[in-house]
Formats: structure tokens, C-alpha cells, sequence
């Protein structure tokens, strides 16, 4: 790909697009070369699959009842956060870099910019607003299923979209319009140290600190439940006293962390109590074998599951955002081909985020194979 005649320059803040040469003309031809088109077919495709996945769990959340919790409506919001991503961000992306210049105008540039930012914070923080959910589903059950309802819900996804556009929003203030001529360069003009150490650090840095965090302690949370689960079944087989029966029910249910992070908890207690009431011990001990390989087996699930998220998150944002602080701070001056490719690197977390946060899901699967079944039909 052919970057040295790209109009876009360097900028000096969490510019979410793209950073390169002025123009070597006003008027220049368009001329797409065999390896540009290769890379506008391939991004076109990411884009594609995108709007296509979020859609999917958007369409699946609505339609489907049992989908229709509240841990499931912050999932809903973030696939329309990513929506939004692949909808508005993406495709106008594609053609800026095509174009070699910006063709669309002024108020175009500053609004696509403007909700390039937003959008992009705001699906950093809604990974937020998801870990902190489950951290207090699991660390904090029977206080926080009372109050863990679809308007709280909402409550979440309201703070996380003012956040982001607190944090996107200011540079309109201070952007430069040029009164005369032609509008070729659509970029972000960061002459504010202090707004690139806000921007990144609240888009980004403080997120990613409270997301490991969180995780962190959920990991901890299942280890200290599966020691727990260990320590009643052996009072379990050598008591047959009706307290350490339900102990041992109630620590045998609540440590499969991955049931508790992706699932109500008032249905999760639901299941507990029912169980509980079995009146039969010696079934209990029958089964508790295969019991506790479940629920091993859930918790590996769970560990692989935080890993692969917090892998993903990190893999595509983390690069795009040191750069951003390092132009910031003077202290680089990368390349058009490495702002882009770190650009799209960000966008793909949008790809990424509706596969991780459904596919292990087995209420998500039943819904998406309803999906498929009705478009055959159709």
C-alpha cells in the first residue's frame, strides 16, 4: 500500500482515525493499486462482518426471552455500541483512505470524527461497565441480585455514554476550521498536552487498570470457591447432619463461576434452593463426583473465557493508545502505514467483542441457530 501521498498528518491526541503526509496536490486522481485494493476489500470485509455479528446479537437479545436479563442488556448495548463502529466509523474510513483526501466536507469531517471518539470510548467502557457487573454478581450475590435490574442496567449504559462523550467532545471547542479553500485533511489537531493525558488515560488507561483489577479478583473469588467446594465435600462424607447438607449444596452451586458471571442471579438462587430441598443424601453423594468435575470444568471455562478477553482487549487498543500518549508527549513520530494499521487494530476490538461475549454462551447459541432456522424458512 502506497502511503507517502495520504493528505492526513500526525496528531497529538486519541485521534481515532488515521495520521499522515499533507497532500502532494489539491486535486489529486485517485489511483488504486493492486495492493490498496487488496486492503480496501479486506477492511470492507471486517466492516461487513462487524455490522452483520452485532447485529445478530442485537436481533438475538430482543427476540429471544430468555435472553432478557440484565447482564444481557449491557451485552446488548456494547453490540450496539460496535454496531454504531462498523455503521458510521468504519465504511468512511475506508474512503478517506481510498481517496487519498477527504471528499465529504467540513461538517461531515467533524461529525464523523466527533462519533469515531465517542463510539470507540464508549465500547472501551462498556467492557467496563460488563466486568464490574460480574464482579459484584459473583463477590456480592444476594445484595446485588435485589437491585441488579434492567433499569440499573440502564443506569450503567446512561453513565457510560456520558463519560464518553465528556471525553470525546472537547475538541470541537478549539478545532480548527479553515475559513477559504479547499477542505482536504479530516484530523483531530491536538495542540493541548493536557487534553492527550485526559483523553487517553480516560478512554483507555484508567479502564483497562479497573478492568484487570476486577478480573483479577473474579479469578480470585473462583479459586477461593473452589477451595471452599473441596473443604464441604469432605465434611459432607463424614457427617450426615442436615447443615453441612445444605453448606454443601450451597458451596457446590455458587462456585461454578462461569454460570454466575453470564446468568441472572435470581435464577442461579432459584436453582439452589430447589436443589436443596432433594431429600435424598445418598443421591447426593452418588452424583457429587460428577458434580464437582462440572464445576471444575466451568471454572477452567471461566479462567480461559477472562483471558481471552482480556487478551483481545489489550492486543487490539493497547498499541494504538501508547503511540497516541508517545505523539502527545513528542516523543515519536510514527509512520501513516503503523497510525492506520493501529487504528484498525482498535476497530477490530469491535469485531471481536460480540464473539467473546456470546459464543460461550449456551442461551446465545440456541437463540443465533433460531436466527438461522427463520432466515431458511424465509
Amino acid at each position: 500500500m502506497d502511503m507517502e501521498n495520504y493528505p492526513r498528518e500526525s496528531a497529538s491526541g486519541p485521534n481515532l482515525t488515521n495520521c499522515t503526509a499533507p497532500p502532494a496536490s489539491s486535486l489529486q486522481a485517485v489511483q488504486l493499486t493492486d495492493e490498496m485494493a487488496v486492503v480496501v476489500v479486506v477492511l470492507s470485509l471486517l466492516t461487513f462482518l462487524t455490522a452483520l455479528i452485532n447485529a445478530a446479537v442485537i436481533i438475538a437479545i430482543c427476540t429471544t426471552k430468555k435472553l432478557h436479563l440484565p447482564a444481557n442488556y449491557l451485552i446488548c448495548s456494547l453490540a450496539v455500541t460496535d454496531f454504531l463502529v462498523a455503521l458510521l466509523v468504519m465504511p468512511i474510513s475506508i474512503l478517506y483512505m481510498t481517496m487519498e483526501m477527504w471528499p465529504l466536507g467540513q461538517v461531515v469531517c467533524e461529525l464523523w470524527l466527533s462519533v469515531d471518539m465517542t463510539c470507540c470510548t464508549c465500547s472501551i467502557l462498556h467492557l467496563c461497565a460488563i466486568a464490574l457487573d460480574r464482579y459484584w454478581a459473583i463477590t456480592k450475590a444476594i445484595e446485588y441480585a435485589r437491585k441488579r435490574s434492567a433499569r440499573h442496567a440502564a443506569f450503567m449504559v446512561g453513565m457510560v455514554w456520558v463519560i464518553s462523550v465528556f471525553i470525546s467532545m472537547p475538541p470541537l471547542f478549539w478545532r480548527q476550521r479553515p475559513s477559504s479553500g479547499i477542505f482536504q485533511q479530516c484530523i483531530i489537531e491536538h495542540d493541548h498536552l493536557g487534553y492527550t493525558i485526559y483523553s487517553t488515560f480516560g478512554a483507555f488507561y484508567i479502564p483497562m487498570i479497573i478492568i484487570l483489577i476486577l478480573y483479577y479478583r473474579i479469578y480470585n473469588a473462583a479459586k477461593t470457591l473452589y477451595q471452599k467446594r473441596g473443604s464441604s465435600r469432605h465434611l459432607s462424607s463424614r457427617s450426615m447432619g442436615s447443615q453441612n447438607y445444605v453448606d454443601h449444596y450451597r458451596v457446590s452451586h455458587t462456585c461454578c463461576v462461569s454460570d454466575l458471571s453470564n446468568s441472572d442471579l435470581t435464577l442461579a438462587t432459584d436453582k439452589l434452593n430447589a436443589t436443596i430441598r432433594i431429600p435424598s443424601f445418598e443421591k447426593d453423594i452418588d452424583g457429587q463426583d460428577e458434580k464437582n468435575q462440572i464445576c471444575t470444568s466451568r471454572e477452567r471455562k471461566a479462567a480461559r473465557i477472562l483471558g481471552l478477553i482480556l487478551g483481545a482487549f489489550i492486543i487490539c487498543w493497547l498499541p494504538f493508545f501508547i503511540k497516541e500518549l508517545l505523539v502527545g508527549l513528542q516523543m515519536i513520530e510514527p509512520s501513516p502505514l503503523i497510525c492506520d494499521f493501529l487504528t484498525w487494530l482498535g476497530y477490530i476490538n469491535s469485531l471481536i467483542n460480540p464473539l467473546l461475549y456470546t459464543s460461550f454462551n449456551d442461551d446465545f447459541k440456541l437463540a443465533f441457530k433460531k436466527l438461522l432456522k427463520r432466515k431458511e424458512h424465509a
